[in-house]
């Protein structure tokens, strides 16, 4: 089964559902979709992320470490899916869907740009630098739409991914996080933003 990072913002309800929509519709096409809020750290810390507690000097060494345990599990997962998947939606792209854009079109990942907002920058559209990622890239505007574009990539798979050490060191970390995170998913807390 093809895996599929899928890659967006996450602040709000709203946010949270689009993401969910997105994994749904590429379930249903028979991808193996992984969604930071559900599958990852995320899904144990998102809660938290507004409550004061977690802002006290006394936790800041582990949120530190949780954000690196965060980052390097989520690299792992992008340098280890088949096709990467960003939702653009907003007025500016989400940061952390742009980094992992970033790190997917250096891999050489099949990118699909998901926007169907009509919210832009100075009538730009969407923004330029994220819409030529590379030759590996589609958009699209329609959620069902995502898992034809990602068919569209199927001869290119076979390229292989260049790593820098650097981000081999981040993806090693993620993958002994990942293993952890299979080990205590149970303990997983439902997402309060979700609705569904």
């Amino acid at each position: 089964m093809k895996t599929v990072y899928c890659s967006g913002a996450l602040f709000c309800p709203e946010d949270v559902n689009a993401m969910t929509d997105i994994a749904s519709v590429l379930d249903r096409a028979g991808y193996s979709a992984f969604l930071p809020h559900r599958d990852g750290l995320e899904a144990f810390v998102l809660n938290a992320v507004n409550n004061p507690l977690a802002n006290l000097a006394v936790f800041r060494p582990a949120t530190r470490f949780i954000s690196r345990a965060t980052f390097a599990l989520d690299i792992s997962k992008v340098l280890d899916c088949d096709f990467f998947v960003f939702n653009m939606n907003g007025m500016v792209p989400d940061e952390g869907g742009v980094v992992e854009t970033g790190v997917a079109f250096a891999a050489g990942k099949p990118v699909v740009i998901y926007r169907d907002d009509r919210r832009d920058l100075l009538g730009a559209g969407f923004h330029p630098l994220l819409s030529g990622v590379s030759s590996r890239f589609r958009m699209v505007s329609r959620v069902e739409d995502i898992p034809v574009a990602l068919e569209s990539f199927a001869e290119q798979l076979d390229s292989p991914a260049v790593e820098a050490p650097n981000v081999c060191d981040v993806a090693g970390f993620g993958r002994r996080v990942d293993r952890f995170l299979r080990w205590v998913s149970i303990l997983k807390p439902k997402n309060m933003m979700s609705t569904r």
